[in-house]
């Protein structure tokens, strides 16, 4: 089983091997990068890639890690038995199966996607330490212990929001994924937009890069952002000529695709200011 990209996901030589590494070490691979960069679907491209299946746990602020293994329903539970229900007397009626648990009792080896690990408490990442690392756990309520019939491979995503833990660092294969040099960006906007014309490629992703080197910017427009842009700008039956005309100081062509805050805009409208200011 080795990930060698997909003809959708353009994969660099460093991220193919971290891939690799942690398939074969056996061990979550923890991908880190700017919002944007292809993390999530990159846990999707490695299922379509080694043909399996993928399970996806999507965390939020509120998540918490026994959420992933399973979740009791006590109240119901009462509920039912103050009615008088049968289905009262197994427990099990009462418990639902989190996606660590999905991905355990799964037949075959599956893909599970922990996204956005780092939108949790911070206890989140260590709560799960023993249960990837054994890949079993076990069920108070039935006395059971769930053990993995075949061993996930694990992504998990995280956009730097907060550290994780030492802890659970040592316990994965760690990738950066660094934001795309204009040459393999090029390669990614092919995958999306074949048969782009050159000149009109080469004028956006020259002003995508200064924008995004713009000193003072609060959110650097990420992959995903410059897609639609550049999909917008194809809609529009815009040319090179129509983004040069701005100069390199003022809002771009359909900027609400690249610039997702009122900050970014209005320090692009001083400089577009400036600019005017400078020439009078």
């Amino acid at each position: 089983m080795r990930f060698a990209g997909t003809e959708s996901y353009v994969a660099t030589d460093d991220l193919k091997v971290a891939v690799n590494a942690a398939v074969a070490l056996e061990r979550p691979l923890l991908v880190k990068g700017e919002p944007g960069t292809g993390k999530t679907e990159l846990a999707r491209q490695v299922a379509t890639a080694l043909g399996l299946p993928i399970i996806e746990w999507h965390i939020k602020s509120t998540t918490k890690a026994q959420q992933g293994l399973y979740e009791y329903d006590a109240v119901s539970r009462l509920r039912d038995s103050q009615l008088g229900h049968e289905r009262v007397h197994d427990v099990k009626n009462y418990i639902k199966k989190g996606k660590l648990w999905q991905a355990f009792e799964a037949e075959g080896k599956v893909v599970l996607l922990i996204d956005e690990i780092d939108k949790a408490d911070i206890e989140f990442p260590n709560d799960l330490l023993q249960e990837l690392d054994r890949m079993e756990f076990h069920v108070y309520e039935t006395g059971e212990t769930i053990r993995a019939k075949h061993r996930p491979v694990v992504i998990i995503t995280s956009n730097n929001e907060k550290e994780l833990p030492d802890p659970f660092l040592r316990r994965c294969f760690f990738h950066y994924i660094r934001f795309p040099e204009m040459e393999v960006m090029r390669k990614i906007v092919d995958v999306h937009h074949p048969g782009i014309k050159e000149q009109l490629l080469t004028t956006a992703l020259t002003r995508f890069y200064e924008i995004r080197e713009t000193p003072g910017l609060k959110k650097k427009p990420s992959t995903s952002e410059v897609l639609d842009w550049l999909k917008l700008l194809l809609a529009e039956d815009l040319g090179p000529e129509d983004l040069r005309k701005e100069g390199t100081n003022v809002l771009p062509k359909l900027h609400g695709a690249l610039l997702k805050n009122e900050q970014d805009v209005h320090l692009f409208e001083r400089l577009a200011f400036m600019a005017r200011s400078g020439r009078n």
